[in-house]
């Protein structure tokens, strides 16, 4: 008897503590209202896949973790919550690092959570598995706030910590490591910690700014509105704005959506091109809503505004960064957007005629590439209402659809216009469809761009989605290969042998498709949407040069 009690003792010491930090953890998030993490299992983060299932927490196994971190960015961008990424130590966390680098160029909303090595062992040089010198201090170098935390209410406190800035500050990315000890060991949270805190009133513009804001877009005569990403969280105030004023409004790839492009004050997402570059300079006051202005999404031109310049964003460090402010109202778009529709009052103004500039726009960015502006052109034709695209750091996304397929709504075009990343659009993709299950989501993109990825369409099959996928061939990398021909280099390393693309889809449990004629683009786009699981269409850009754009299109 004296035996089976001291083998039943140590049976009992050695089961698992379920209420660990890696379940006050997730706890937290749950209670937020996050429901999906992307991530990889690994020996040493089993201690929070225990308890997604308990959780009812859905676990997307992306077969990279760069993979994951954009497939939680699309499935954020569509959630309105942060996306979470779940890496092992060492190599795990390292891999998902370039999305975090695009999550904090782009403002997005991104949690990564990591083990890391049980405290007592930092900087042990003692051969342990995944054994990395300092991963927070290499995820801190990224992402806007990296912590090592030492106990799980300093984790849970960290959770607290992002969300308060991703509610109420410029969203960026975080990473939270956890040592192993403390993963694994009992909770010393208490479970009043690990509820969501409650929405509070955010940050409106100071008054005297305000007024001074609101006088000078009232005596405005040709007023333009200019809006990014950080726009987007002013919703309908957008809209109401521009209809108050009679401004037209250019977004950046950031901001595309951010007022309907089917909007008659609408002139899209092209401030990188010339004519709208030179509406916003000649504006007599030009409102610059949540953008830094940067020159990737500006493409080498820089806005030299001759009349007044009033910027609204969340921090007053933006002030001034690229673009001189007259005015500068620092809070949330949501309130300062609808402050000063209030400070303004009613205005009784002519409708704006946009006929010409839109014209100059649609010219300008037809030029860039007549091929693949009709590819987009062809897709936007058939594509259903509300479609989510995807995009990548392919000349297809920002020399076609970005121009060429209007959206209705903010966070329905996918793209990095400044980290511009390859490997983004099709993880992005499928985060964005398990987050939005109802809505078409077709990923263009590029030959190259794709490559970068390929693994992820077997997550896509895993998931059991509905997603079109188009690659457009060009050969390989055809940017780097006019970028070398401007500087008198030959073509190297920039034409890559191609698989069978079909066959490729078809061999991952998909369908493929191969478009051997232009005209039949459209009509199997269509169909694809149309169409059940994962459906890829290989479009090689050769069949679009013979063709013209239809006269009034």
């Amino acid at each position: 008897m004296q035996t089976q009690a001291t083998e039943l003792n140590t049976a009992v010491e050695s089961m698992p503590i379920t209420n660990n930090a890696g379940y006050s953890i997730l706890k937290t998030l749950r209670n937020y209202g996050v429901d999906t993490i992307f991530g990889i299992p690994g020996t040493h983060n089993l201690e929070f896949y225990r308890h997604l299932a308990p959780l009812d927490m859905r676990p997307v196994t992306t077969r990279h973790e760069q993979g994951a971190g954009y497939g939680a960015d699309g499935w954020a961008q569509q959630s309105g919550l942060p996306g979470v990424v779940i890496t092992t130590s060492g190599p795990g966390l390292l891999n998902a690092l370039s999305a975090a680098g695009t999550a904090y160029c782009e403002s997005r909303p991104l949690i990564i959570l990591s083990p890391g090595v049980p405290e007592g062992e930092e900087f042990a040089d003692i051969g342990s598995l995944h054994e990395t010198k300092d991963s927070t201090a290499a995820a801190g170098a990224i992402v806007e706030w990296s912590r090592r935390v030492h106990s799980a209410t300093d984790a849970v406190a960290a959770i607290h910590d992002a969300f308060e800035m991703f509610r109420y500050g410029r969203p960026r990315p975080v990473h939270i490591e956890v040592p192993l000890n403390i993963l694994e060991s009992e909770s010393d949270c208490a479970a009043v910690l690990l509820e969501a805190r409650p929405l509070r009133a955010g940050q409106g513009a100071e008054a005297e700014a305000l007024t001074t804001a609101a006088k000078l877009l009232r005596e405005s005569v040709n007023p333009v509105i200019l809006a990014g990403g950080g726009s987007i969280r002013a919703g309908a105030h957008v809209a109401a704005l521009a209809q108050l004023l009679q401004a037209p409004v250019v977004t950046t790839l950031n901001g595309k959506g951010s007022l309907p492009e089917s909007h008659p004050l609408s002139l899209g997402s092209d401030i990188r091109l010339p004519a709208a570059q030179d509406l916003c300079d000649n504006a007599d006051v030009l409102l610059i809503i949540g953008s830094k202005v940067g020159e990737s999404e500006m493409w080498g031109g820089k806005l030299a505004p001759r009349g007044t310049v009033i910027r609204v964003d969340i921090l007053g460090s933006q002030a001034n960064k690229n673009v001189s402010s007259d005015v500068a109202l620092i809070g949330e778009s949501a309130m300062i957007v609808e402050q000063l529709i209030e400070e303004i009052g009613a205005q009784d103004r002519p409708a704006a005629d946009l006929a010409a500039v839109r014209a100059a726009l649609r010219t300008q960015a037809r030029a860039l590439s007549p091929e693949l502006s009709r590819i987009a052109e062809e897709a936007a034709s058939v594509l259903p209402a509300n479609t989510i695209v995807g995009g990548d750091s392919s000349q297809i996304t920002y020399l076609g659809t970005a121009s060429f397929i209007p959206q209705e709504h903010p966070h329905s075009f996918l793209y990095t216009p400044a980290y511009a990343t390859l490997g983004y659009g099709l993880p992005a993709s499928i985060g964005a469809k398990i987050a939005s299950p109802d809505r078409a989501v077709v990923c263009i993109l590029g030959d190259g761009a794709l490559m970068f990825a390929v693994q992820e369409l077997i997550t896509a099959v895993e998931q059991r989605l509905d997603l079109v996928v188009v690659c457009v061939d060009n050969g390989g990398y055809a940017e780097i290969r006019s970028n070398q021909a401007d500087r008198g280099i030959p073509a190297v390393g920039v034409d890559l042998v191609q698989p069978d693309w079909a066959a490729l889809a078809t061999a991952f449990g998909g369908t493929g498709h191969r478009i051997t004629d232009a005209v039949d683009f459209a009509p199997t786009l269509q169909k694809a949407v149309q169409a059940r699981g994962l459906q890829l269409l290989h479009v090689p850009v050769e069949l679009f040069s013979a063709t013209t754009t239809p006269e009034g299109n």
